[in-house]
C-alpha cells in the first residue's frame, strides 16, 4: 500500500488509516467478532494507521483494538501506528461534560489508554476538543513531557483552528491535525490547511464519508436507533437529508461514468486534495472495509474534479456537521 507522511515530524503511515470509533460508540450496534476481523483485515492489507478516542465507549474501543493486536501476526502488529484522543469527560449514562487538558489529567488519560491497549506506548496522542480553560501550551507541554518520557511518540492535534495550531507547534513539534474533511465538509481550506501546510504539520481527515451520508448506501428511510449520533445530526435531518442525498445522487452519476462507487469516489476526492492528508475511514465490516480500499486504485483527472466540484459546490451541504451543543466546542 502506498504511504504518506503525518508532516515533517511524524511517521510515514498508510495513505488509508482506519478509524475504529463506530465498533464501539455512536453509530448503533456493532458486531464485535467483525470488529475485530475488520482490524485484522485492514492490517492484511497493509493499513498502518488505526485511530481510536479513550472516551469511545468508554474505554470500549481501545480494548477492542488492544485485543485485535494482540491475537494479530507479530509482523502485522508491529507494522500498527496507534493515534488517540483524549480529554472528553464522560458520565456513566453516556453525557458529555467538557473536556480536560490539564496537564495532570494528560498524564492520567495517558496511563489508562495504555493499559486498555496493551502496549508500552501511544504513536499519535491529541487532546480531542481544546479545553478553553487550559492554554493549549500547557497540554501539548505536557504531551511533550510523555514523549520525552517514551509513553508516546508524536504529538497531534484535533479540531482546533489555525491559531491554536501556531501556538501549539511553537511549544513542541507537532506531527499532525486530524479534523473532519470531506466533499461537504471543507471548512480547513481557507486557513487551517494553508496553516498546517506552513507548518510541515500533516492532516489526518475524519468523516471522509460524512458518517455514511456520502457513501452511497445511505436511503432516506433508514432507521436510526436512539444511540446513533446520526439520528439527531443536522445533516440527517428533514429536508436537509433530502438537499443532502440529491448531492449524493449527482456524484453517482459521475462515479457510476468511471465504473466505482459513490464512496469510492468520495474517498478519492480527500486523497487527491494533497500527500499530506491521510483519509480516516469508519468501516466496521469486511466489505465496507474492502470498499474504501478500492479508493486507492481510483485516479481523478482533471476532468472529474471539475465535475465533482460542479456536482457537490464547496459549502453545498444542508445543515451543520455537528448539533450546535457540539459546534460550540470547535475552532474555526
Amino acid at each position: 500500500m502506498r504511504t504518506r507522511s503525518l508532516g515533517t515530524t511524524g511517521p510515514q503511515v498508510s495513505a488509508l488509516g482506519l478509524g475504529c470509533m463506530g465498533m464501539s460508540a455512536l453509530y448503533g450496534e456493532a458486531d464485535r467478532a467483525e470488529s475485530i476481523a475488520t482490524i485484522h483485515a485492514a492490517l492484511e492489507a497493509g493499513v498502518t494507521l488505526l485511530d481510536t478516542g479513550d472516551f469511545y465507549g468508554m474505554g470500549h474501543n481501545e480494548m477492542l483494538i488492544g485485543e485485535a493486536l494482540r491475537a494479530a501476526p507479530a509482523a502485522r502488529r508491529e507494522q500498527a501506528l496507534v493515534s488517540v484522543k483524549f480529554g472528553a469527560l464522560r458520565g456513566p449514562d453516556g453525557s458529555w461534560s467538557g473536556y480536560d487538558g490539564r496537564p495532570a489529567a494528560v498524564k492520567n488519560f495517558a496511563a489508562y489508554s495504555l493499559q486498555r491497549l496493551g502496549v508500552d506506548h501511544i504513536d499519535v496522542y491529541r487532546i480531542a476538543r481544546l479545553d478553553p480553560g487550559v492554554p493549549i501550551e500547557e497540554t501539548v507541554g505536557a504531551i511533550a513531557e510523555l514523549v520525552e518520557a517514551g509513553y508516546v511518540r508524536h504529538i497531534g492535534l484535533s479540531e482546533v483552528g489555525a491559531a491554536t495550531i501556531r501556538r501549539a507547534a511553537a511549544t513542541a513539534p507537532i506531527a499532525d491535525l486530524q479534523i473532519e474533511y470531506s466533499l461537504i465538509s471543507r471548512g480547513i481550506e481557507a486557513e487551517i490547511l494553508p496553516a498546517v501546510r506552513e507548518l510541515g504539520i500533516g492532516v489526518t481527515a475524519y468523516g471522509v464519508l460524512s458518517r455514511g451520508l456520502i457513501s452511497g448506501h445511505f436511503t432516506a428511510d433508514r432507521q436510526l436507533g436512539a444511540g446513533d449520533f446520526r439520528a439527531m445530526s443536522p445533516r440527517f435531518q428533514g429536508d436537509n437529508l433530502t438537499h443532502n442525498l440529491g448531492l449524493v445522487e449527482a456524484l453517482r452519476k459521475i462515479a457510476e461514468q468511471k465504473g466505482v462507487t459513490v464512496a469510492q469516489t468520495a474517498i478519492a476526492w480527500v486523497l487527491s486534495r494533497g500527500e499530506d492528508i491521510v483519509p480516516l475511514v469508519g468501516a466496521r465490516r469486511r466489505d465496507r472495509l474492502t470498499e474504501a480500499l478500492g479508493a486507492l486504485d481510483v485516479t481523478l483527472d482533471a476532468g472529474d474534479l471539475a465535475a465533482i466540484e460542479q456536482a457537490v459546490p464547496d459549502g453545498a451541504a444542508a445543515g451543520d456537521r455537528y448539533p450546535a451543543a457540539q459546534m460550540a466546542h470547535l475552532e474555526a
